[in-house]
């Protein structure tokens, strides 16, 4: 399977004969092209104007509901996905919107795709294996890099049948030593001149054994041919010379897996052998130009904050005597030390006119973060924390990609909700920030924004904080905690 691979940034704008260009293809060609990829939610359509053409966020209102259009200059095309897209023989890798430095990200893009792969690991198989044998078509990508990480993480499938010998190494069986053999009496004590032992065979022509390394092997070809294994950091399996026809015709196969399943009951083994079953009723190592595969997600910006969210050690969800308060909580709240943080949050109250009877929302207004630290001067701060996946723009000329004013207001209300709980512990240290991803290697303190008559009330400013991506990603995949004392703040 030949295939052709191609670099796309993240919500860029490319009118139809720039993509022509980039994808080597025919105009026709790229219309029936992005047709498919609007289908999926990969690609969206917007005006051209020249604040498209400026712009680096992608706005629900200035998306076309529209079919791909022939005019080259009146539309353009923007790619809402992070990750690995094939379609037609194409393997489109799309990058993250804040990469403008790099025209060969690959680097970047691998580490991504291991945040990816972190962040969704127990929902991706579980997404996969709930449809496996109801005769949907799994994700091709998801599958194979399935198989191919459960085989570096458990090996080969194997099936080990008991039997027993004479005078082996292995356990002694006791029961039917005593009971079919004869013992030599010495001293009162009895001796076995033949010891029954127990043995473990592995087949090494099990049915299922050779199965598992024909489908690895086939995965590790069309990953290769893809140039994926390299984005993938995976090391090409080549275990078997066998096809998929070796096994006999496919109802064959289909009906020995569902015998095997019946007979297993350890839990690898039972999502491995739907796995074989799925991906043997769904074409197995048969591609074509109409596979339609991806790995990856059309809501990085959910990423980003939860990651955020992960390295910087949120403390909504902690009770407040969990709190690293320097002088534990004070008498007013003792009564709501089992309370987490975010509970603390006002919830809306609608009263019914007359009556005044009251009912209370269930949700209210939620940060992203919030971090209780000692600083360097040994004082407690409290940091709010909104992680932005925004293309931030701020300099002596320009604004742009910046967030809207809802987004400011309640940044400001987030202090608001705290205010009587600072006031009572103390707290005197408050800082607002929103957090930006940046391609760079640096921390970066850019500015503020501010609300006037917010900031007359005496809340704080927030402060614009670019955090290097790939420190914050190596954080989330190692399991440590990112140096607030970096953020300049």
């Amino acid at each position: 399977m030949s295939t052709k691979s191609i670099l796309i940034r993240e919500q860029k704008r490319y009118s139809l004969f720039d993509l022509v260009k980039i994808f080597d293809l025919s105009e026709q060609e790229i219309k029936i092209l992005l047709k498919k990829l609007k289908l999926y939610n990969i690609v969206k359509t917007v005006k051209n104007s020249i604040r498209q053409k400026q712009s680096f966020e992608l706005l629900d209102d200035e998306i076309e509901n529209i079919e791909v259009l022939s005019d080259n200059n009146e539309y353009l095309y923007v790619f809402t996905y992070v990750g690995v897209v094939i379609v037609s023989g194409l393997v489109i890798k799309c990058y993250p919107k804040y990469i403008f430095n790099n025209n060969d990200p690959i680097k970047e893009l691998k580490l991504v795709l291991k945040v990816i792969e972190k962040f969704n690991k127990n929902e991706q198989i579980i997404k996969f294996q709930d449809n496996l044998l109801d005769g949907i078509a799994p994700n091709k990508i998801a599958a194979m890099l399935y198989f191919l990480n459960d085989y570096y993480d458990n090996g080969i499938y194997t099936n080990i049948s008991n039997t027993i010998e004479v005078n082996g190494n292995g356990e002694i069986n006791w029961d039917k030593t005593i009971n079919e053999t004869y013992a030599l009496i010495n001293q009162n004590r009895p001796y076995y001149t033949e010891l029954f032992t127990k043995k473990k065979i592995n087949n090494e022509y099990d049915y299922f054994k050779r199965l598992h390394e024909t489908i690895l092997t086939i995965c590790s070809k069309y990953l290769e041919a893809c140039g994926l294994l390299e984005l993938f950091d995976l090391i090409a399996v080549n275990l078997s010379d066998e096809g998929l026809d070796d096994f006999g015709e496919t109802e064959y196969i289909l009906g020995q897996i569902q015998k095997e399943i019946s007979s297993q009951f350890n839990t690898r083994k039972q999502l491995l052998l739907k796995s074989f079953y799925s991906f043997v009723a769904n074409g197995g190592g048969k591609f074509n130009r109409s596979d339609f595969s991806l790995y990856g997600t059309s809501s990085f910006h959910v990423i980003w904050e939860k990651v955020c969210a992960i390295v910087i050690d949120n403390h909504l969800e902690t009770n407040l005597d969990e709190l690293p308060l320097l002088y534990g909580l004070s008498d007013d709240y003792i009564d709501y030390s089992k309370t987490s943080l975010i509970n603390l949050i006002e919830r809306p109250k609608w009263a019914v006119r007359n009556t005044g009877k009251l009912h209370e929302s269930e949700k209210t207004f939620t940060p992203d973060l919030i971090n209780l630290n000692v600083n360097s001067n040994g004082e407690l701060q409290f940091l709010i924390f909104d992680a932005k996946y925004y293309n931030l723009c701020l300099n002596e000329k320009t604004l742009s990609g910046q967030p809207g004013v809802e987004s400011i207001s309640k940044q400001y209300l987030y202090q608001l909700a705290y205010k009587d709980f600072l006031e009572k512990q103390n707290i005197s240290i408050v800082k607002n920030c929103f957090l930006f991803p940046t391609e760079t290697d640096q921390f970066m303190n850019i500015g503020e924004v501010y609300l006037e008559m917010l900031d007359n009330l005496g809340l704080e400013k927030i402060q614009l904080i670019m955090l290097p991506s790939h420190v914050v990603y190596k954080c989330f995949l190692s399991n440590k905690r990112l140096d607030l004392s970096k953020l300049e703040i």
